[in-house]
């Protein structure tokens, strides 16, 4: 009896081995088979793929050639093999093409203001810029208008960030004399929302035609904006010695509520709205 029941379950455990392993080999064969049909039909659809050319038409000048006159010069790019955005295909361009072309750009995520320029008639920056997908429009792109060019994309900011530091872009005040932290509540922090997100990328401030015309003393939307920033934040001292630099014909007065700057800003904020705050504040004193 003992020698059947023995007989019986190692016959049992063979059986159910046995089947364990016809059973998973099938499935493994059936999967590789599967992976690699798909890849092949990957493949035959990238081949098979018709290219997408687009052209680009962008502004180029070489300060080593001062004398010739800048020109839009052409670039195809096949869109099936580049990116979404402007960006994208200026560096491909740059990478695969032309490596003479100049352009600023860092954080590829709208974060930085790097890469801000003309496209299409309109700043605003590349990285978030999405490419027309109709191959048969061109893209024009040129540098932010009415500024001096270091080279083809590369606007001078010198300028604009020196009246930048003419606000005195921080907190100034008198520390206090009970050692106390000088805290700010939740209504007064948010209302700065809408005002420290701006990137200087002086997309508002180029599209301004008072900026424009006036820039060696009209300090423009985006310098304005951070002046108002600072004016109003509760932890700040010196709001009335702030507005009191402003007044002049020059500095905030040639804003003429154009808007071309709540326009144009790339991240949606509103620096004709804060000029005109900081123009009331100056009426109320």
């Amino acid at each position: 009896m003992s020698f059947t029941l023995t007989s019986v379950k190692s016959t049992a455990f063979q059986l159910l081995r046995s089947s364990r392993v016809g059973a998973s080999a099938p499935i493994i064969r059936t999967l590789q088979t599967s992976a690699n049909s798909n890849m092949a039909t990957a493949d035959d659809t990238i081949i098979k793929k018709q290219p997408r050319n687009k052209t680009f038409e962008i502004y180029r000048w070489n300060p080593e050639k001062p004398t010739e006159k800048p020109i839009l010069q052409k670039y195809t790019v096949n869109l099936n093999s580049c990116g979404p955005m402007i960006l994208d295909a200026l560096i491909k361009i740059k990478n695969e093409q032309d490596s003479t072309l100049t352009f600023r750009r860092s954080c590829r995520e709208g974060i930085c203001g790097s890469c801000a320029m003309n496209i299409e008639g309109g700043n605003t920056l590349a990285c978030i810029s999405k490419v027309d997908q109709d191959i048969t429009k061109s893209v024009k792109i040129y540098p932010l208008p009415h500024m001096n060019i270091v080279k083809d994309l590369v606007p001078d900011l010198t300028h604009f960030y020196n009246q930048y530091k003419s606000i005195e872009p921080y907190l100034q005040n008198t520390p206090p004399t009970d050692g106390k932290e000088n805290l700010q509540s939740i209504e007064d922090r948010k209302k700065l929302d809408g005002l420290y997100e701006c990137i200087l990328c002086a997309c508002c401030s180029t599209s301004c035609p008072s900026y424009w015309w006036n820039q060696e003393e009209y300090l423009g939307p985006a310098v304005l904006m951070q002046a108002y920033r600072w004016m109003i934040d509760s932890r700040d001292q010196f709001g009335p010695q702030r507005r009191e630099k402003l007044q002049n014909k020059m500095s905030l007065y040639r804003c003429h509520t154009i808007m071309n700057c709540s326009k144009t800003c790339p991240k949606g904020l509103q620096p004709g709205a804060a000029i005109a705050k900081i123009k009331l504040m100056m009426a109320a004193e």
